[in-house]
């Protein structure tokens, strides 16, 4: 098989409609928009507007608050860890940081810190370090007697 006789399946790349080419197009003169009004030209933006009556979105009150300085945890559950030491991708026999639980791919990135929660059991005895976890995975990680520590955030510099 040469390049040149490559050719896509049929029916998956659909021809383009080109419209106001002529009579002969189907989609001629007006080009489907119809005649006259705001619709049929270009630049056209109506977006949320209901024809002069408030918009939905300024008649409902705005209702909450997005924290500025909120920390944004990577999460990773027991039973994930679980998966990867039995996989062989983490060692169970030194201590997991959070280093450790990227290379093995169980999250893409750290973001503000990783967050262990308890969704699945672990059978391991592990040691875990990292910056935050909930008091059943902590429970749990003992049971299986292991250990869980919390590494504390470094604090922000003051400006």
């Amino acid at each position: 098989m040469k390049l040149n006789q490559l050719s896509d399946n049929p029916g998956a790349a659909k021809k383009q409609k080109r419209v106001a080419r002529g009579p002969g197009s189907g989609k001629g003169k007006t080009a489907g928009r119809g005649i006259k009004g705001q619709k049929s030209r270009s630049g056209v933006a109506i977006g949320g507007y209901e024809g002069g009556q408030m918009p939905l979105y300024r008649r409902l009150p705005k209702r909450g608050f997005t924290k500025p300085n909120a920390k944004h945890y990577a999460v990773v559950n027991l039973g994930l860890i679980q998966k990867f030491i039995d996989a062989g991708k983490l060692d169970a026999s030194v201590e997991i940081t959070e280093d450790a639980i990227i290379a093995a791919g169980l999250t893409k990135q750290k973001l503000d810190g990783i967050r262990v929660l308890a969704k699945g059991d672990v059978t391991s005895k592990i040691t875990l370090a990292v910056t935050g976890a909930s008091a059943s995975a902590v429970e749990a990680v003992a049971k299986a007697g292991g250990t869980l520590t919390l590494t504390a955030l470094a604090p922000v510099a003051a400006e």
